[in-house]
């Protein structure tokens, strides 16, 4: 008999974020999360300041976790979006259909309670951290900040009930391989922006970073606004992300486009950490994970372009191009292994055309789900 436990102590949420280093143990393209920094997503993080989530967790009779969910209410997200959705997210579970339905009706119950109409994921707990569910591309581990499943939860997901409300592409670079072309006319693009509408494009000023990032936040709630989930960060909450991103950012990665001093799109890539990720236990970054985070980050060989966009009334000029080009111009000149995009929505053609334009090939595919409760 399964048992479904909502999570209440330390103890219970300790166990939580550990559960799916047992369950994909033995599979070479799991990367475990930090403990530390999944505890403070699950705890502490400024989301909680409108939202909230419950974690649960199914035990087997043996008293042995098979399974684990969150049922998440977007507080922010529905008001934005004048929505009663309910989220879940953080899903793992054994190859077990019955676990997994006991799972996702709990997450249900809870949020029926609170009034929503809609089950939506996985969201790890929004659209603005990692979400999706692997649909395509298990053949390799995922980048920094990207989810990762086996593929039986397709199954699991389908046979509950819930189905495809939109896919998230992600898109690749192998060594050098990219259209050349384009970045041969990067700079005369470059120049028709500066020449036409006195765009330029400029690093981020990391020693005046806490202002920088104060146009950013503004940047990025006006340029994401009409995606698929989307809702503004508040001020907290974006601060909280561009702390932890300043500690891993590469310089020679961020960009701005700006014009006349205002800042009207960015593109952020950042090192795909998760190489040395896989190899810290468990994700504990103590007594010897520390060590192998610090040494090694000379080490990464790749990037994953995480953040670009533009206000409205800036698109169709290029400038998603140029950002795009300049990050992969600068990764052809470190002479990198690879890069990843994403993600992006299927449906944004203005920016899949721009990555198409320098070869990007979309290897990877998330998918969020959505069933009516």
């Amino acid at each position: 008999m399964i048992k479904i436990v909502a999570v209440s102590s330390k103890k219970e949420l300790a166990a939580f974020i550990d559960f799916p280093h047992d369950l994909h143990n033995g599979d070479s393209n799991y990367v475990p999360e930090l403990h530390i920094a999944q505890k403070d997503l699950l705890s502490k993080h400024p989301f909680f300041e409108h939202s909230s989530l419950q974690c649960f967790l199914a035990y087997n009779d043996n008293n042995k976790i098979v399974g684990r969910i969150a049922a998440i209410l977007n507080n922010n997200h529905n008001k934005f979006n004048q929505a009663n959705d309910g989220f879940f997210g953080f899903f793992d579970c054994v190859n077990d259909q019955k676990v997994a339905n006991l799972l996702f009706d709990s997450a249900v119950k809870w949020l029926k309670e609170k009034g929503a109409n809609k089950l939506v994921g996985p969201t790890n707990p929004s659209t603005n951290e990692t979400c999706g569910l692997l649909v395509k591309g298990f053949d390799s581990p995922p980048v920094v900040m990207m989810p990762y499943n086996p593929e039986y939860y397709i199954s699991l997901f389908e046979n509950y009930g819930l189905h495809k409300q939109v896919d998230l592409l992600a898109w690749s670079w192998k060594g050098q391989n990219y259209n050349d072309k384009s970045l041969q006319l990067l700079d005369k693009l470059k120049d028709r922006l500066q020449r036409n509408s006195n765009i330029v494009i400029r690093k981020i000023n990391l020693k005046n970073f806490k202002e920088e990032a104060n146009k950013l936040r503004e940047v990025y709630n006006h340029a994401w606004d009409k995606n698929m989930g989307f809702f503004p960060m508040t001020d907290n909450e974006f601060d909280y992300v561009a702390k932890d991103l300043k500690l891993i950012l590469d310089p020679d990665f961020a960009y701005v486009a700006e014009q006349d001093g205002k800042i009207v799109g960015f593109g952020v890539a950042i090192p795909d950490i998760n190489q040395i990720l896989r190899t810290i236990k468990k994700g504990r970054l103590f007594p010897t994970g520390i060590f192998k985070l610090l040494f090694n980050k000379k080490k990464v060989r790749g990037i994953r372009i995480m953040l670009l966009g533009v206000i409205e009334g800036y698109r169709k000029l290029g400038i998603e191009a140029c950002l795009y080009g300049t990050i992969i111009k600068e990764y052809r000149r470190k002479d990198y292994d690879y890069a990843e995009a994403s993600w992006t929505l299927e449906h944004n053609d203005m920016v899949n055309k721009a990555i198409e334009a320098i070869g990007g090939d979309p290897y990877k595919t998330y998918r969020i789900y959505e069933k009516e409760i």
